[in-house]
């Protein structure tokens, strides 16, 4: 059995979100994929096993199972396709915890289909700015994350949240973003997950299903790019499909690894 390494959302190694990606010849048990999870040390490890119309993909931080991960589902379409085991002529479903996925080849990239995630305006809880260091022009959460608009692209980038404060959130994530001033860009974002066990993400794909909606809504229009502004950085595509997103992105292998019997399910 093998385990690989895969940066997602980025054209070159070291870059963008690392995910751990285990092909299942069957399902493994839970404790075992969370062990491998906490082993790997990574924002995500995916797991992925056949199932008669796709596979079965489930994503775990080092510390707990999540309902919805992007950059890790890119990776795993990723060495599906590098490894022949799916042809890039058709889409590969996923079925998860959020509903079936698609991927599918999209030039040099990888393009995801995710259901839209929009944020809800909503009042963030008054010790929000204390825990951010700033006080949000705008905030909204859906069912997992609140989104904190702060208007100004350096704030994002300078920003020093109290994390231990951000995990005692009602939150998967709390997710930072501003209009962006890079060129080739639209936004910018950060997304902090410290209470599933992620500090901060270096890129968060299914942080776009809520970025997307939202700044389209801002902006007037459905295809955008998004720059997630964290220490290794890393590129989104972003398209609505009415309550689906695009999700688009490149992914490279950085190393893949033989397990050794005393690791797989059942060793010795």
């Amino acid at each position: 059995m093998q385990i690989q390494q895969v940066d997602a959302f980025t054209d070159r190694a070291f870059a963008g979100n690392p995910a751990g990606v285990v092909l299942l010849e069957e399902p493994a048990p839970e404790a075992w994929m969370q062990f491998m999870a906490a082993e790997m040390n990574l924002a995500e490890t995916a797991f992925a096993s056949p199932e008669a119309d796709g596979y079965r993909l489930r994503w775990f931080t080092p510390i707990t199972e999540v309902d919805l991960c992007g950059h890790a589902t890119l990776a795993t379409a990723h060495v599906l396709y590098e490894s022949g085991r799916e042809a890039p002529g058709g889409p590969v479903r996923f079925h998860t915890a959020s509903g079936v996925l698609t991927a599918e080849v999209d030039g040099a990239q990888i393009a995801l289909d995710f259901p839209e995630e929009a944020p809800e305006p909503s009042p963030a809880p008054t010790e929000v700015s204390a825990i951010l260091g700033q006080t949000p022009v705008w905030t909204g959460r859906n069912r997992m994350d609140l989104l904190a608009d702060l208007g100004e692209e350096q704030t994002v980038v300078n920003l020093s949240p109290d994390l231990a404060a951000v995990a005692a959130l009602p939150y998967r994530a709390v997710i930072v973003t501003a209009p962006a001033r890079r060129e080739g860009a639209d936004f910018v974002s950060r997304v902090f997950a410290p209470g599933v066990g992620i500090p901060e993400d270096p890129v968060t794909g299914s942080a776009h299903c809520c970025l997307g909606p939202y700044w389209a809504q801002r902006l007037g229009r459905d295809r955008l790019t998004g720059f997630q502004a964290s220490s290794r950085g890393g590129t989104v595509g972003v398209e609505m499909r009415g309550d689906r997103v695009r999700l688009t992105g490149s992914a490279v292998t950085v190393f893949h690894a033989e397990l050794s019997a005393k690791a797989v399910p059942g060793g010795a």
